[in-house]
């Protein structure tokens, strides 16, 4: 058998005589073993080996070679081994090499799939599958199992080559690239993490059941097994659920439909500047849907919000859609983000047929339970009533609904949103919808400077153990509860894990809110370390609730699902630990045990996720099924068959275990045969049933050598092989009867689909709980910043004053400030302690901020229409029951604008909407407006220490000499001390004193005029206006020309400003006419001395 191989491997590396051509004679001896002639010709093969063209390569090839005259064979240089500039008629041969050492040119890196009408290509069977699956799927990047490698073919293989970092070649007709079949999950997320649709194309039968069936000769079945995007991959087949470093993200697919509202031909450039959105999020890994409808303006800043809020995976646009809402939409999902995007047409939907295609969906669904199982009736039940609730959606969020279904179609995931999805609105009178600005600016949910989540508010409070239950923190986060009893519930369950986890740190605080019971005892440890223990060991476990729904989905491996299931059953076997479902009180009203947990809430959630019902359940669906078989992926040995279940599944195993018997028993006729009682089969090598007989045993002539040793040689018989055969084929049918019936055990689990989600969802409740407990026992400011964070008392009362205006120097404190109260309210109505040594505080309905400074040029929004776009939105959605903190409001423009438009902005929140106001503005006069709304609005300002306190004097340097106590006094200051910032940011100190020496005299002149306005009672005239336009002239000119004025000559510069103002005071006041005249003619020389300087 060795020399049977070595004469194969020979014969395949031999080289291979060329076919002769006709300008070439053939060699007159080919065979004999004569030396080889003077000029031996490279056999073509050796070549074929390393590089083939297409034939349109080919034929641009011969053309090329037709079309050139003979010349000399070049030279190749003994350094670099690059031909020297070709001589005449080189050799076919060395064009050949010319041509391969040439890098290959754009068009065959780019060859496409698509067949062209002048290249009539000869497709190989596998090619010609390919073509057809590219045409069926044109949009997807496939991936085509071809023996143990997945196969990218055309442009497929230029893209992955590109992604993958794997090397691409041409073979036959079609560039082509492959990987391993055993790291598909890799190579898939990969492709769909850079925003592909990726599709794998599987065999869709075995050698065994091919050999059977009526494509003997043809090649294997082959289709598209599976579909891959971002928001589909946890929970798809074969690549789900393996949680690379990102379960705690959502992948939420936001489809966006809209109506325009207006059609105004005046403002040309905001065509369907006002629209009516619909729109619809499924997260389908855990069967979290949100849908919506709602009007939006020209910025969009509604539906920016929901992106934000919900940060999809993939986006679904609904044509047509308006200008501004597809900038938007593309902007968020630009290159950066990988965020993938797809169209679809809403034409359809135009008269009714998105109820239709909806209802249509929901009926069959029921329909098909009904028929499956009489027991399933119940779950019926809960899809008409979800049908009903279907009825009650909008018409913009129902049609947003029906193409959500119809592209989740293509990937079998439809099921989800009929009877197994948890339908939420976007408008919940329970829960607060922060806006946009609000997320971003008050940095919720990551931080302002690198984009992460580190120093964000979710960051500071995350303290959850598993990915579900950090997911679920996140939604709290950007939706802080609007209903006073759930806050309190929250609070009491917080208070009262807190309080078992140990005592108070005397610098936390005591949360109040108005009108509610707060009141928690404290209790046996015994509950924190238990939910500690349970939480731990479900975050070492799987993420059982993309789990649960992988389940539902039948995409779960089977040992995923025993891992899933047991996870449940464990955790709410430990939870059962804490007796919760055992009563305080007979019937008799007598006590009969003390209850370890006093809250309402936490009693609920405990006894949902230790449900009897539930971990009923979770044992018997464990018991169906072969733990150490799953293990193993062995689909043949997983069921256990138990009271006639899976009768197809025995059928196929008694089928099995007869060909196995008929295998086995034709030991005993070849031991009669050969008169050898001791004949057992051998299995060499994995080659099982082999007959071993001694090298001089005589045997039929039909039956087949495998292989042999110097004493023996294998046989395997004729009947052998038929029954090997059989047995190959039964093993074939029983896995895949095992497999069908493994889904047919998975479509059941619907049954019990709802109590498992809302176990998990009760886990994911207690954890979130747990984490804000951990916040209570942490020092949150004080880990942040380290003990030098000075506080302040904030007292806003709608009945008194509401509105604080606050001023003071840049960096002094004033955004902290605002930012603090914002956030303190916000953590009160997510249920968690705050850091402060008390609070009181109202349930608000909305918090809106407006701070900051940005542009948005890709969508041609300019800094102060962004400022006043907030503005606006706040203004028409704040209520009497809402926070607005605005930071410098009115600074992207003129001052004297600036000032208007922030003073009208607070005037109209003080009397049309009466909402609690923090403002800050660096515009002191906008404190006037107190004097309109006595008692309702106070001035503020962040106090500071300089070495002169006089804030009227000329002295800049004085803002060299700053020190920022942050902490808020009463009153009002007009010094804003730009020029120690500019100091703290280096700019040349040139620049700082030609800066300072400007505001002097600009603060000269506003302080003649506010003396001048103000006058003196004695004054018995004001002066003529050709005196005054002469005075404003000289101030002007003198301001004017201080471009040209040297940094030394600064201090004589200020003292005749001084004169110059000093002598036109004295001559305007004095009753002397002739002194008046002789004053005013000195102020001139002074003024005309200044100009000429």
């Amino acid at each position: 058998m060795g020399k049977q191989k070595q004469q194969v491997i020979s014969r395949f590396f031999a080289s291979k005589p060329k076919i002769p051509a006709a300008s070439t004679p053939p060699s007159s001896n080919p065979s004999s073993s004569s030396p080889p002639p003077p000029k031996p010709v490279i056999p073509s093969p050796n070549v074929k080996t390393t590089v083939s063209f297409s034939p349109s390569k080919r034929k641009l090839l011969s053309s090329h070679l037709a079309s050139t005259p003979k010349r000399l064979k070049p030279t190749l240089s003994p350094h670099t081994q690059n031909p020297v500039p070709p001589q005449s008629n080189p050799s076919l041969h060395q064009k050949f090499l010319q041509k391969l050492l040439e890098p290959p040119s754009p068009p065959l890196l780019e060859s496409s799939i698509e067949p062209s009408e002048s290249d009539h290509k000869k497709y190989t069977p596998l090619e010609q599958q390919v073509v057809d699956l590219k045409s069926k799927y044109p949009d997807v990047l496939l991936m085509v199992e071809v023996g143990y490698r997945f196969r990218f073919f055309g442009k497929d293989a230029d893209i992955a080559a590109k992604v993958l970092g794997i090397y691409a070649h041409v073979d036959r007709n079609f560039l082509t690239a492959s990987v391993p079949t055993f790291r598909l999950n890799v190579y898939v997320r990969r492709l769909v993490s850079a925003g592909y649709k990726v599709g794998v194309v599987k065999q869709t039968e075995t050698a065994a059941i091919k050999a059977h069936g009526s494509n003997r000769v043809g090649p294997f079945g082959r289709g598209l097994s599976a579909l891959y995007t971002k928001a589909t991959l946890e929970a798809a087949e074969d690549v789900g659920g393996k949680e690379e470093g990102c379960g705690a993200e959502s992948n939420y697919l936001v489809c966006v439909v809209e109506k325009v509202l207006d059609f105004s031909g005046s403002v040309s450039n905001f065509g369907g500047a006002n629209v009516r959105i619909g729109i619809v999020g499924v997260e389908i890994s855990t069967g979290d849907v949100v849908y919506g409808e709602f009007d939006d303006g020209v910025m969009r800043s509604g539906l920016e919000a929901v992106v934000l809020s919900l940060a999809p995976a993939e986006l679904l646009l609904g044509q047509p859609l308006s200008k501004q809402t597809e900038k938007l939409l593309m902007a968020y999902a630009g290159p950066a983000s990988n965020v993938r995007l797809e169209h679809a047409s809403c034409d359809c939907f135009k008269d009714g047929g998105a109820l239709e295609d909806v209802m249509s969906l929901y009926e069959k669904m029921v329909e098909d339970n009904l028929a499956d199982d009489v027991n399933q009736l119940a779950e019926g039940t809960e899809q008409r009533n979800s049908v009903q609730g279907v009825l009650n959606m909008p018409d913009l969020a129902l049609q947003a609904l029906a193409l959500t279904i119809r592209h989740f179609k293509q990937f079998g995931f439809e099921r989800i949103l009929c009877c197994g999805a948890s339908f939420r609105s976007l408008s919940s009178r329970v829960e607060m919808n922060l806006s946009a600005n609000t997320l971003q600016q008050l940095e919720i949910l990551r931080n302002n400077s690198d984009g992460s989540e580190t120093g964000s508010l979710l960051g500071v409070m995350n303290h959850t153990l598993t990915t579900y239950g950090s997911r679920l923190l996140r939604h709290w986060v950007t939706h802080p509860l609007c209903d006073r009893n759930m806050i309190t519930a929250r609070l009491d369950a917080v208070s009262e894990i807190a309080l078992s986890m140990g005592s108070y740190k005397g610098s936390q605080s005591i949360v109040e809110i108005e009108g509610g019971d707060f009141d928690a005892t404290i209790m046996q440890p015994e509950l924190s370390c238990l939910l500690s223990s349970v939480l731990t060991f479900l975050g070492r476990s799987p993420d059982i609730q993309r789990g649960i729904t992988r389940i539902f989905h039948r995409t779960a491996t089977p040992s995923e699902f025993i891992a899933v299931i047991q996870a449940i059953l464990s955790a709410g076997k430990q939870l059962k630990r804490l007796h919760i479902d055992e009563e305080y009180e007979d019937y008799s009203c007598n006590k009969i045990g003390v209850a370890i947990v006093q809250s309402a809430l936490l009693r609920r959630l405990i006894l949902t996720a230790s449900s009897s019902k539930v971990l009923g359940n979770a044992v018997k669906l464990l018991s169906t099924l072969n733990k150490e078989a799953a293990d193993k992926g062995d689909f043949t040995d997983l069921i256990i068959i138990s009271k006639d279940q899976f009768p197809e599944v025995a059928r196929a195993r008694k089928a099995l275990q007869l060909a196995k018997e008929e295998l086995d028993n034709l030991i005993g006729l070849y031991r009669k045969q050969f008169r050898n009682h001791k004949l057992e089969f051998t299995c060499v090598s994995g080659t099982t049933h082999l007959v071993e007989l001694s090298i001089d045993a005589k045997v039929p002539s039909n039956w087949v050598k495998v292989s042999s040793t110097k004493k023996t040689v294998r046989y395997h018989p004729p009947e052998v092989l038929t029954a090997l055969d059989q047995l190959r084929l039964a093993n074939e049918e029983l896995t895949i009867i095992c497999r069908a019936a493994w889904g047919s055990f998975l479509m059941e689990f619907g049954e019990y689909y709802m109590d498992f989600q809302a176990a998990v969802q009760a886990l994911a409740t207690l954890d979130c709980l747990h984490s804000l407990a951990i916040l209570s026992k942490n020092k949150v400011l004080e880990t942040i910043l380290q003990d030098n964070f000075v506080p302040n008392d904030t007292i806003l009362h709608a009945d008194r004053e509401y509105c604080q205006i606050v001023t003071g120097p840049n960096m002094g404190g004033k955004s902290c400030y605002i930012r603090q109260v914002a956030l303190i309210a916000m953590m009160a109505q997510v249920g968690s302690f705050v850091p402060a040594e008390s609070a009181t505080l109202p349930v608000l309905d909305a918090i809106y901020t407006r701070m900051g400074a940005s542009d948005s040029i890709q969508q041609g929004r300019s800094t102060f229409l962004e400022e006043l776009s907030e503005a606006s939105q706040i203004l028409h959605n704040c209520t009497a029951n809402s926070l607005v903190i605005i930071d410098e409001l009115g600074r992207g423009t003129s001052t004297h604008d600036g000032v208007a438009i922030a003073y009208a902005t607070l005037h109209y929140l003080l009397e049309q909407k009466k909402c609690m106001v923090l403002f800050v503005t660096h515009y002191p006069k906008i404190a006037d407006i107190k004097i309109e709304f006595p008692g309702s609005v106070e001035a503020y300002h962040v106090s500071y220490l300089t070495s002169n306190n006089d804030e009227g004097t000329m002295d800049s340097k004085s803002d060299h000499e700053i020190t920022y106590l942050y902490k808020l006094v009463p009153g009002v200051t007009a010094r804003s001390f730009g020029f120690k910032v500019a100091l703290l940011a280096q700019m040349p100190s040139s620049c700082i004193n030609k800066a300072m020496i400007m505001a002097t005299r600009l603060e000269t002149i506003e302080s003649s005029r506010a003396r001048k306005k103000s006058g003196e009672k004695q004054l018995q005239e004001t002066p003529s206006s050709d005196q005054e336009l002469e005075t404003q002239a000289i101030v002007l000119k003198s301001t004017a020309s201080f471009h040209g004025e040297r940094t030394e000559d600064s201090e004589e510069f200020v003292s005749a400003v001084r004169d110059l103002l000093s002598k036109l005071k004295s001559a305007t006041t004095d009753d002397d006419y002739a002194k008046s005249l002789k004053l005013l003619k000195e102020a001139q020389g002074i003024a005309n001395e200044l100009i000429n300087r």
